[in-house]
């Protein structure tokens, strides 16, 4: 098997462009990789046929030398809806469900003439910090197939770690791009609330959710995210921000940067050996001129507490669209509607998206929507403004993106506040709408990926991949699962 899509983008662009390989090599390579990697069970639906379908097309048009992506395979999380291609949100509830519809990002890569892949493993609804509930079985990590990839685009960290494809989406509410990039050792972007349309994203808590871009270095990720952006009147929530290149401080030096770092982010709660691997990077920072301060940010310890409340409110509310009339699973031979409602729900979701509708549906419920789902609004709102008082004096903040490394996927699930303690030093970046990116600095003892969480001012997502590019080229270490010895 050819070992193209181990190249850069820049090296595959100009393959591409002498026309030493063509779009339908890689597409190939692709799907050879998927089926050699299949017990990792990244993927949830394969798009074979059309993808090369595409391929051999683009290979009829005039190749586009100033579109870097031309050509390009990539993998979609599957709670992105595309059209005429299963998007089941790792539930039996939506097992059957085509879409007759794509949502904006997906048009905007076919824009950009970009080949979908397939559709990758999550958990169930986005709900988990594991890709441990999906109907379909739980992804497994690249670096170690007994661990978990994160949650909950666990799938689309796992293909990227694993070279499968250069590229592919994610979605981001509570977490959820940032920590599984972290666990598997590749670079993930959870951009500014509004700045990617969320139309065409199966909505799970709608005014966390962020869809995002997932790579295996800085660069790449910040052209993916370019051609993500933009206004989308389908999505009233999408910003009214001007078309920018994100790769356009990529190289700059950390001179005079001013870099916070929140105390609970290095506090106990975060395993020794991370703290030490991020202590080293700010080290390293500061012998190149960056100014570092340990400072105290509000309200952070609180954040767990905030998403439970509102995300699981607001899923509640989003799921109940599912009743088993419209499309998805229905239950067969139903006595009556109640009958339907039921049977249809309790055979289609899994037991943590029961769970969650459950305690969202009491929160939300009479004068419990306004002393717990409208008071942790009205704390969000602080914690939004704490951050934006401590960037008043500071460009970045920085800490660990997780508190542990990739875990067994044999450890229990029967803790329901585990999955949220897994996501609590990415939660608050949810809560203030901010962008967040996870970078990867280094390996445990147990040669597992320890990521560095990288919080920016809002729209502030091409400084912090400026920031990002430095740290890489600084660490300069071998994230192929499946090459060489690291250097680290």
């Amino acid at each position: 098997m050819s070992r193209y899509l181990e190249k850069s983008v820049l090296e595959l662009h100009e393959l591409l462009k002498n026309k030493v390989i063509s779009p339908k090599d890689l597409v190939e390579e692709a799907f050879l990789r998927i089926e050699e990697n299949k017990d990792y069970n990244a993927y949830i639906t394969l798009n074979k046929e059309e993808a090369l379908k595409e391929a051999l097309a683009l290979e009829e048009i005039e190749f586009e030398e100033d579109n870097l992506l031309f050509g390009l395979p990539i993998a979609v999380k599957d709670n992105i809806i595309t059209k005429d291609l299963r998007t089941t949100c790792a539930s039996h509830i939506l097992d059957n469900f085509i879409p007759i519809y794509n949502a904006t990002v997906i048009e905007k890569l076919k824009a950009s003439h970009m080949i979908i892949i397939g559709k990758t493993n999550m958990d169930e609804f986005a709900m988990g910090s594991s890709s441990r509930t999906s109907y379909f079985g739980a992804p497994k990590n690249a670096w170690d197939n007994t661990k978990i990839t994160g949650g909950s685009s666990g799938g689309s960290a796992t293909t990227i770690a694993l070279r499968d494809v250069p590229f592919a989406l994610g979605s981001d509410t509570g977490g959820s791009i940032r920590q599984p990039a972290s666990y598997t050792g590749i670079t993930g972007m959870k951009p500014t609330y509004g700045r990617v349309s969320r139309y065409g994203l199966v909505a799970f808590a709608s005014s966390l959710d962020q869809i995002g871009p997932m790579t295996k270095n800085v660069y790449e990720n910040a052209l993916l995210l370019n051609v993500l952006v933009g206004r989308d009147n389908k999505d009233l929530t999408s910003a009214h921000k001007e078309t920018e290149d994100f790769t356009r401080y990529i190289g700059t030096d950390v001179k005079n940067i001013k870099i916070a770092v929140p105390n609970y982010f290095m506090s106990d709660i975060v395993e020794e050996e991370i703290r030490h691997k991020i202590m080293e990077v700010l080290d390293e920072l500061k012998e190149e001129g960056a100014t570092i301060d340990f400072v105290d940010i509000k309200y952070l310890e609180n954040a767990v507490t905030l998403y439970q409340i509102i995300a699981m409110g607001e899923a509640s509310s989003n799921l109940a669209r599912f009743d088993g009339i419209r499309y998805g699973h229905a239950k067969e031979n139903p006595k009556n509607m109640d009958e339907l409602y039921y049977e249809t729900r309790e055979e289609g979701f899994g037991e943590e998206v029961k769970r969650r509708i459950m305690v969202g549906s009491y929160l939300l419920s009479g004068e419990n929507a306004k002393e717990y789902y409208t008071k942790a609004l009205s704390i969000r709102d602080d914690m939004r403004k704490a951050f934006l008082e401590t960037f008043e004096k500071y460009d970045f903040v920085l800490g660990p993106t997780t508190t542990t490394t990739a875990y067994a996927l044999s450890d229990p699930m029967d803790d329901p506040t585990k999955s949220f303690m897994d996501d609590v030093l990415v939660i608050p970046v949810n809560m203030a709408g901010l962008p967040g990116l996870n970078i990867p600095v280094g390996f445990d003892q147990n040669h597992m990926p320890i990521g560095l969480h990288i919080i920016g001012r809002p729209f502030d997502e091409a400084k912090m991949y400026g920031l990002a590019s430095f740290i890489e080229k600084k660490k300069n270490l071998n994230l192929n699962p499946k090459g060489e010895e690291n250097n680290d």
